[in-house]
């Protein structure tokens, strides 16, 4: 696990947060109905019966959302009962989150969504039972810190659950016929996303393997790569469909 020290996140470009966030500034308002008739959609149950076979059992939770987006996860699991705290670096992705919470009716003291940094997070230590995050790791300049970072703000016997997928290495498929998902994109995002990619030493990483490695190496016990959980959710080629193969990885707090 030696060659974790020679990976050079600290030379990322500094700029790289703003042009993430730029990026998904503009893509606030469609991502939002995408996830919106995602709920909708019989994928919902599928992402359910997914996580809930990964949630420690019997009680209300209290859940931190990583990326949270326009509030799928929020809805998904606050309508389950447990309290849910959603962060993003995008006001945009904020404000439609909570507007999602409002459209589903549910507890604004039990499920809110707040701006914040993935990197850097303004918790005390042990607050979550289960830190949850999806399509956010490939995004991130110094995923090592965020590792970090969940594994402090998890309670003992917490649980991590991440959704990701190798998306830099299929970027090309940004503009395949068959990447269903981002077919109402303009060209001129799918190169801005495509630019992104590249900016980022995740992109040239062996994963999920390596996070596996970064994991064990900070503390996480129980770490599982379940690399077959994008083929039962996206079953079918719909407005959800993209080519490239998502995971799960989990890993609990010992």
């Amino acid at each position: 696990m030696g060659e974790l020290h020679y990976i050079a996140f600290e030379d990322e470009a500094d700029n790289i947060k703003e042009k993430v966030e730029s990026y998904w500034t503009k893509r606030a308002d469609s991502f939002f109905e995408l996830r919106h008739d995602e709920i909708e959609s019989e994928k919902a149950a599928r992402w359910l019966g997914e996580i809930k076979k990964l949630l420690p059992e019997g009680k209300q939770l209290n859940i931190l959302d990583v990326g949270c987006g326009t509030g799928y996860f929020e809805v998904l699991l606050g309508r389950l009962g447990h309290r849910v705290t959603g962060i993003d670096l995008t006001p945009e992705m904020i404000n439609g989150a909570n507007e999602m919470i409002r459209i589903y009716q549910l507890d604004a003291d039990k499920v809110k969504c707040q701006i914040g940094d993935a990197e850097h997070l303004e918790f005390e230590d042990e607050t979550f039972d289960v830190v949850i995050t999806r399509n956010l790791t490939w995004t991130l300049p110094h995923p090592i810190e965020a590792y970090g970072e969940w594994y402090r703000v998890l309670k003992k016997d917490g649980v991590l659950i991440n959704f990701d997928a190798e998306y830099a290495k299929g970027a090309h498929n940004l503009k395949s016929p068959e990447n269903i998902a981002h077919s109402k994109i303009s060209d001129e995002l799918k190169d801005e996303c495509h630019d992104i990619y590249h900016m980022l030493t995740i992109s040239t990483l062996n994963r999920p393997n390596w996070d596996e490695c970064v994991l064990r190496h900070i503390g996480y016990e129980n770490v599982k790569i379940d690399s077959s959980f994008g083929s039962r959710i996206f079953i079918e080629k719909d407005e959800f469909y993209i080519p490239d193969q998502m995971f799960c990885i989990s890993a609990s707090k010992p």
